[in-house]
């Protein structure tokens, strides 16, 4: 059984799954630090100083200025602000994936583009011909 796990772990595909799943999560992470850190702040202060981590709406429990003193109050929220930083930060690695899955089919189209070998000439054919009908 160790064997046939082995044998399981170690094929191309497995492995390969692995890396990109490790380096996946690591793209995300910077992701969301752009969404968090860069983006939005901006957009938050075009639009009058919003910050979008603490646009939530209280449905029980006492009112509070920030997301932070209304979890800690106890309180039930519906963090749609939080929601929105998550479908930007969905839209930038969406994007991401497919200017590289649109990058490998142009790589993939120009491999099979390329150009077979030329057919040898007429003469060079009807030689070889000569050739192989002398052998015998």
């Amino acid at each position: 059984m160790l064997k046939d796990f082995k044998e399981f772990a170690m094929r191309g595909n497995v492995v390969d799954m692995a890396v990109g799943i490790v380096i996946g999560g690591a793209f995300g992470t910077i992701v969301k630090s752009l969404v968090d850190d860069i983006l939005m702040p901006p957009i938050g202060l075009i639009l009058g100083g919003i910050d979008f981590s603490n646009i939530f709406l209280t449905l029980k429990g006492p009112g509070a200025a920030t997301l932070a003193q209304a979890k800690e109050a106890g309180a039930v929220t519906m963090n749609w602000g939080l929601f929105v930083n998550a479908v930007i930060s969905f839209l930038i690695v969406a994007f991401a994936l497919f200017m590289v899955v649109k990058a490998m089919n142009r790589l993939k189209r120009q491999e099979e583009a390329a150009p077979a070998p030329a057919a040898p000439p007429r003469q060079e054919v009807l030689l070889e011909e000569i050739r192989d009908l002398l052998k015998k």
